[in-house]
Order: C-alpha cells, then sequence, then structure tokens
C-alpha cells in the first residue's frame, strides 16, 4: 500500500466512522475504485484504533465520568445499595450502555447448515459481486435519518422540560435495546451507518437529539474496540495478515485520528444546527450512484474502474 492510498484510507475512516455515512460502505467504495480486492486486515484495525482515540480524546471528561461512576455501581450493588429509581444521569448511562452493547453478542450466533455466524455475513456481502448491497443500504441509511430528524424538529416544544432540542434527556430501556439492535444489524449490512442508523433510531424513540448523538459515541467506544480486536485475530490468522510497511500505517492513523476528531465536532455542530439534510441527501445520492454502477458492472462483468473482470 502506498503512502497516498494509505492517507486517502485515513482521511474516509476519520470522517466516516463518526459521519452518519458509513465507514465500511465507503472504505468498500475506495477499495473498489482502487482495484482492492482484499481488505489490509491490519490495516483496517490500526485505523480503528485511530478513530478509537479520536473519540477518547473528543469524550475523554465524559468517559472518566463514567469509569468511576462504573466503579461506583459496582461497589453498590455488593453493598446492597443499588436503586434503580434513583440512578444520577451518568449510572443511566452506563447502564443503558451495557443493554444497548448486548444485542452485538447475536453477531456470534451460528447460521443453520453452514460453518459461518451472523458476523460472516457482513465479509460475504463486501465482494465485488455485492457492491450494490453497499448503495441499497446507503439509500436506507439516508431515509433512517430522514425519520430520525423530521421526528426530532417535530418534538422541538414538546417536551420543554426535558430537553432545549425537543425529545427526552434520558434513555430508556427500550431505547437502549432497540438502539442495540440497529447497531447489530449496521455491523451486518456494509454500507448502513453504524452512527447514524443508531442515532435515526434514538431520535425515532423520541431521544433528544444530543443525548442520542453522546450516546451513540460513546458506544462506539466498545464496538470499535470488539471491531479491532476481531479483525486482528482474522490478522493472526492470515499468512500476509501482518506484512504491511510502517510508514503507510503511522500516516493512516494519525490521518484517521485528526479528521476523526474534527468529524466529532462538525457532526454536534451540524445537528444542533440542524443541517442533517447534508448528510441524508449525500448518502441517498452516493447510495444511488454505487448502485447504478453495480448494475453497468453485472451487464459488463467487469469493475469500471479498473476494467478487472468481477468474479
Amino acid at each position: 500500500m502506498g503512502i497516498f492510498e494509505s492517507f486517502i484510507q485515513g482521511v474516509v475512516q476519520g470522517l466516516t466512522e463518526f459521519l452518519p455515512v458509513s465507514s465500511s460502505g465507503h472504505l468498500t467504495i475506495t477499495q473498489h475504485i482502487f482495484g482492492a480486492t482484499e481488505p489490509n486486515l491490519f490495516f483496517d484495525v490500526m485505523l480503528h484504533i485511530g478513530t478509537l482515540v479520536a473519540v477518547c480524546v473528543f469524550y475523554y471528561k465524559l468517559l472518566w465520568r463514567l469509569i468511576k461512576e462504573f466503579f461506583c455501581l459496582i461497589g453498590d450493588i455488593f453493598k446492597g445499595k443499588f436503586s434503580w429509581k434513583n440512578m444520577s444521569h451518568d449510572r443511566r448511562m452506563i447502564i443503558m450502555l451495557i443493554i444497548g452493547l448486548v444485542p452485538l453478542f447475536l453477531l456470534f450466533t451460528p447460521i443453520p447448515t453452514t460453518d459461518m455466524q451472523i458476523k460472516d455475513l457482513a465479509d460475504l456481502f463486501t465482494g465485488p459481486k455485492y457492491f450494490i448491497v453497499v448503495g441499497i443500504a446507503l439509500v436506507v441509511t439516508s431515509v433512517l435519518l430522514t425519520l430520525g430528524d423530521r421526528i426530532s424538529n417535530r418534538n422541538v416544544g414538546k417536551h420543554s422540560k426535558e430537553g432545549e432540542n425537543g425529545g427526552r434527556t434520558e434513555m430508556t430501556v427500550g431505547d437502549a435495546i432497540t438502539v442495540g439492535l440497529t447497531q447489530f444489524v449496521s455491523a451486518v449490512f456494509t454500507g448502513l451507518s453504524r452512527s447514524g442508523s443508531t442515532l435515526a433510531t434514538a431520535q425515532i424513540r423520541g431521544v433528544n437529539k444530543q443525548t442520542a448523538l453522546d450516546y451513540t459515541f460513546i458506544m462506539a467506544v466498545p464496538s470499535i474496540i470488539a471491531a479491532a480486536l476481531l479483525e486482528f485475530k482474522e490478522c493472526l490468522d492470515s499468512p500476509a495478515g501482518l506484512n504491511v510497511d510502517i510508514l503507510p500505517i503511522i500516516i493512516g492513523v494519525v490521518t484517521a485520528t485528526v479528521v476523526g476528531y474534527f468529524a466529532i465536532v462538525l457532526f454536534k455542530w451540524l445537528l444542533k444546527t440542524n443541517k442533517m439534510i447534508i448528510f441524508i441527501v449525500y448518502t441517498a445520492v452516493v447510495g444511488i450512484a454505487v448502485i447504478v454502477i453495480s448494475i453497468i458492472e453485472m451487464q459488463s462483468g467487469c469493475n469500471l474502474f479498473t476494467g478487472v473482470p468481477i468474479v
């Protein structure tokens, strides 16, 4: 992998990991354009670490509060002092994060009559023959963002005591389960934005847009760690998994970290100022473009950008 390609993929990962446009979908698109038939697993792991650093730096105060509150919660449970009704905002956030992450374990459910697990479907749908799946998933992301944005704006003024931007500022168990299931689905279908779909789902449930966004980003921390660990395990199982140059990795990681940080800043500002239409239109346009390109490629039998036969 060259320096220029590593830089481009770092920019793509940093932007799309947190903006509601699907990082996996855009990495698949860039790899399709460059003609990469096999993803560099170790490089992908390092890009995930870069975006993990970005979200931890941005949310370090909240993350530190949640870590301290987690240990206090454990202590209160063992002392018999835990009270569901009298939970603080941070303690409720921790419990809702745990509940929201539980559906991810469904990814390890075996698929009957095969030696695959549900998580393996993500690899099945990322090959050149299934490029159209990315386009369809991006269009679905656009639809979800539209619904979430409309419902959130409709709630403005209805919950003045609970959220200045409309909606509840506290997550419920139902919210956490629904968002968790949405994240589970987004992990299977490349192109379905994790941040976009979970944010939209929380908004559809009536959660305040800023609360929904903070919940989505904090939930990204264990999700990114899990994804990186799974990909690293695949690297160890692959003979060429660790056969990479150091300089492109450093450039990719640094780029993903810096771009990812500013992507979070940008996303929060655009959400606060009601400019989600940018992402709604973007994901719809890119999704439709990918669908059209896929149809052309299926008819010609070749990659439109490289001319390489699709197998």
